[in-house]
């Protein structure tokens, strides 16, 4: 009999991602492979007894003391994501992302969100694809509404979506409208990017799509990460706002919490986000966590190239700009 404690119920079929290992996110023992999400009601630690139940086909994996610390943050933060008009009730509008914003309310955003997407998968990916034979087990990790998730399982991967949002609109619940067309929906854990529920070695690539920032210790964040990567995996950060020196991007924390006091009545500063990068905070992660960055410029426009030349002119803070960091792990 395997360590991991398992409650199960009948009729159910196989899970999308087999042989995925979990970790006990608490005390962090070994938990064995996981069952069928479909099929499995929770599963429990034989060591500390944390339940990590699944609950609308989402594993629950963040202990209660832990789900308390963040619990301000996600509630403003849904509040600011609802206001700005993330999510529909239509399958469409999740289906077409994030090459199309069928709400027309954050078309700019998915703009970006489209063209560092087409770069990672003509330039990122192809790396680990020509060596590696078959479907790449691929971390999420801030997967949001699980749209990366569903674009690398039409490309034939395994993806593994994690974030610490469940709900129906711009969280994890929201891949249910993923259903229909995926042969089998990728697993989704509600959990820390610094207590990842899994063990060493499970991902041949972990990504941080647009959520690397709201680590609050980066060289924690990334030497986790690096713990569930296999050897000569990948880690890629992408869509992180990106500044020439610290004080531009404290300058924009500094706006942006005035701007969401005056239009939301808070700061939205329920955890200590690192916020932003520049590449004193990357050569500082090289050093500590002995990765080496290639960083990689996706052309997002003129106009968008153009922003850092006007923004000197009219004497404005730089502005922020986004590029894609990738590191290979060697153990």
């Amino acid at each position: 009999m395997s360590s991991l404690a398992q409650w199960r119920n009948p009729g159910a079929q196989a899970i999308s991602t087999p042989n995925l290992q979990l970790r006990c996110p608490r005390c962090r023992f070994g938990l064995g492979p996981l069952r069928n999400e479909r099929e499995t009601v929770r599963v429990q630690c034989p060591m500390c007894l944390l339940e990590i139940p699944c609950r609308d086909g989402i594993w629950r994996a963040i202990p209660s003391g832990r789900e308390a610390y963040f619990e301000r943050f996600m509630m403003e933060y849904q509040i600011v994501r609802a206001k700005e008009g993330r999510g529909s009730r239509s399958d469409a509008y999740y289906l077409e992302l994030p090459y199309r914003d069928v709400t027309g309310k954050n078309d700019l955003q998915w703009r970006i969100r489209a063209r560092t997407y087409r770069y990672i998968e003509r330039r990122v990916l192809p790396l680990l694809e020509r060596h590696q034979p078959g479907a790449l087990g691929v971390l999420d990790a801030g997967a949001g509404n699980g749209w990366l998730s569903y674009r690398l399982s039409l490309r034939g991967h395994r993806p593994v979506a994690l974030d610490l949002l469940t709900n129906e609109l711009d969280g994890l619940g929201a891949a249910a409208h993923y259903e229909n067309v995926l042969k089998y929906l990728f697993p989704r854990f509600q959990g820390e990017i610094d207590h990842l529920p899994f063990a060493d070695s499970q991902f041949h690539c972990i990504i941080y799509n647009a959520s690397f920032h709201y680590s609050e210790d980066y060289a924690r964040t990334l030497s986790e990460a690096m713990r569930c990567v296999r050897n000569r995996g990948l880690i890629i950060i992408a869509d992180t706002p990106w500044y020439s020196n610290e004080r531009s991007g404290r300058l924009m924390v500094s706006e942006r919490r005035a701007l969401f006091t005056k239009k939301f009545g808070f700061p939205s500063d329920g955890i200590s986000s690192e916020e932003f990068l520049t590449d004193l905070r990357l050569r500082g992660l090289e050093d500590r966590c002995g990765v080496r960055w290639q960083v990689h410029s996706p052309w997002y426009g003129f106009r968008w190239a153009l922003r850092p030349v006007i923004a000197k002119v009219r004497r404005r803070r730089e502005p922020s700009r986004f590029r894609v960091y990738v590191a290979e792990v060697r153990k």
